[in-house]
């Protein structure tokens, strides 16, 4: 089973989950599950198809941002953007959760969030966002 870090009360990140942990998500509260991982990046990984029909099966919602490498303006923005109209907390995902909160980062640093805020929520949650935010940062 995979393990969810909190970041804040509206969101949380994981490494890949298995769709067997998808049921554990809509127990634990989760309304959205994202999913930062293109498929095929490696054998044995849990196709994007397979998650999201684990989650309508469950009734969460489930949206495919694809992250290769660092996220994009439009990626960080469409996250930011799921994340604020969900109607509860969120769980992101992707390999190890490093892209899922990188692209949470960058999404609310855009919308003004100071980044040393979003520096302190990673490290809390076991991230180093520093790499990523540094030319936010003071």
């Amino acid at each position: 089973m995979s393990q969810f870090h909190r970041v804040t009360d509206r969101l949380s990140v994981a490494p890949q989950i298995a769709v067997e942990d998808v049921a554990n998500a809509a127990e634990s509260g989760f309304v959205l599950l994202i999913n930062n991982r293109p498929d095929g990046e490696e054998p044995g990984q849990a196709e994007g198809k397979a998650i999201e029909a684990a989650a309508r099966a469950a009734g969460l919602e489930y949206v495919a941002i694809p992250v290769r490498g660092g996220p994009t303006r439009e990626q960080a923005q469409a996250f930011h953007e799921r994340v604020a109209a969900a109607d509860g907390p969120v769980l992101a995902y992707c390999r190890s959760g490093n892209r899922s909160i990188c692209t949470w980062a960058v999404g609310e640093a855009m919308a003004g969030r100071p980044a040393d805020e979003l520096v302190r929520l990673g490290a809390d949650a076991g991230y180093d966002l520093r790499p990523v935010l540094a030319p936010l940062l003071g």
